[in-house]
């Protein structure tokens, strides 16, 4: 009952300042990954649309169950819902998207690569500045911001915290655009996490996890040392 009180309480606060900024949130990836997300961005007050490889009828029941609150639809809806989408898809299914689908879009890459999940991707193996480096070119147009991909999404659902919270954890945000990285440490910041501006988008690798079953969690100042090694 405690959390479900701190929940709502970040969902009021948000959605008493609707001015403050926009409060729709679209995510690409009806996933574990993509309906936590989703369910922790309803109880921050968000306006919620969500996608998955097919049609709005195929996650429907998906969605109802697992994100109640969140409006299950297409790709291209959840692009014109809103400024801020995640890609939370397997990571080798980012090509399958063409490569204007985001123009103009602050897009948030919460993949990893995972060679038993992705398969063999030489270009992938290969991103010595990050994976999201590749996103980026392939979506020359989005605003391409690393983020929400440290954790996984149990714990991203088990260490949401209030703000000013003594273990509130941090989760970094990478990017060239200056302005797209404010945007998602706001959105960090309601989801219930200390927002560390990770630097440029290459910056990114220092955000991929090692492949541990379970990540590390940093405090700011940790994440914030992390990085800028």
């Amino acid at each position: 009952m405690a959390v479900a009180a701190t929940e709502l309480a970040w969902g009021v606060r948000s959605a008493a300042n609707p001015n403050t900024d926009d409060l729709r949130l679209g995510i690409v990836g009806a996933g574990k990954l993509g309906t936590t997300l989703a369910r922790a961005a309803i109880a921050a007050g968000y306006d919620v649309a969500i996608s998955g490889s097919g049609t709005a009828d195929d996650i429907t029941l998906t969605v109802d169950v697992l994100a109640a609150g969140a409006r299950a639809t297409t790709t291209d809806e959840v692009v014109r819902h809103a400024d801020i989408v995640v890609l939370a898809v397997p990571t080798h299914r980012f090509r399958e998207l063409p490569r204007d689908r985001f123009a103009g879009k602050v897009l948030i890459d919460a993949m990893n690569y995972w060679e038993p999940v992705d398969g063999d991707d030489p270009e992938l193996t290969a991103a010595a500045d990050g994976t999201s480096m590749i996103v980026q070119e392939h979506f020359p147009s989005a605003r391409v911001v690393k983020s929400l991909n440290q954790l996984g999404y149990h714990q991203l659902e088990e260490n949401r915290r209030p703000k000013g919270a003594s273990d509130r954890i941090a989760i970094g945000a990478a990017g060239d655009d200056r302005l797209a990285v404010r945007k998602v440490m706001r959105l960090l910041d309601r989801l219930g996490f200390d927002p560390v501006d990770a630097g440029p988008l290459n910056n990114g690798l220092a955000l991929e996890p090692d492949g541990s079953p379970i990540a590390a969690t940093y405090s700011a100042d940790q994440l914030s040392k992390l990085v800028s090694r």
